[in-house]
């Protein structure tokens, strides 16, 4: 995957989106900035922070995805593969479904998922050296190129959702104690909810599928 080094930009996300619009790029890309101004982040947030953390965003062709991924799992699908370049380091991060990164009780990073025409639009904030009011950061020290290369390569090889999710599955006990939001953005308790094999879970009789 063709990887293009950014010094700053107010969004990786946006940045990548406008240029696969114009046809200025074609996946599979990936952009990288040491240091981003006005990120997205969930339900309309923004993900800043200064240069060292984590500020990546790539394209991938919807045809190179795993045939048995649901696009509203994709999120949990490419955090666990981030995830696993991690915990191969030593890290105790773990995924809070169904998009962050958590360490401990504590909020590290978010992973967002975008369908494009034919393409799918990753777009991933992790603290890595540094960390806002009311955030963490990662345990584990890498620098932002080394984690964004294991990351792709990761991604590169297309292990099937299947096996992510079998693993995913049993670190899912720790999402109990948390709350999540539903498409009317009322937000839940997660504390009797169950994981479907699709990536949604069952609240109350009630499918949920990720917004992200």
């Amino acid at each position: 995957m063709q990887i293009l080094w950014l010094d700053e930009v107010a969004s990786t996300q946006e940045w990548l989106k406008e240029r696969y619009k114009k046809g200025e790029v074609a996946p599979p890309f990936a952009v990288l900035a040491k240091r981003q101004t006005n990120g997205t982040g969930s339900r309309g947030n923004a993900w800043i922070g200064k240069e060292g953390n984590l500020f990546l965003s790539f394209l991938i062709e919807r045809s190179k995805l795993p045939s048995d991924l649901r696009p509203e799992s994709a999120s949990i699908y490419f955090a666990w593969l981030l995830k696993e370049v991690l915990t191969q380091r030593g890290s105790q991060c773990w995924i809070k479904w169904p998009n962050d990164f958590y360490l401990h009780e504590t909020k590290i990073g978010g992973m967002i998922t975008t369908m494009l025409k034919d393409s799918l639009l990753c777009g991933v904030g992790l603290n890595i050296v540094e960390a806002p009011k009311g955030f963490g950061k990662l345990d584990i020290e890498i620098s932002q190129k080394e984690l964004a290369k294991l990351f792709l390569e990761n991604v590169e090889k297309g292990v099937s959702w299947k096996q992510v999710f079998s693993k995913y599955s049993v670190e899912f006990y720790k999402n109990r104690s948390f709350y999540t939001h539903m498409q009317n953005n009322k937000r839940v308790s997660m504390q009797y909810a169950s994981l479907e094999e699709d990536g949604s879970i069952t609240i109350n009789g009630e499918r949920i599928y990720s917004l992200r």
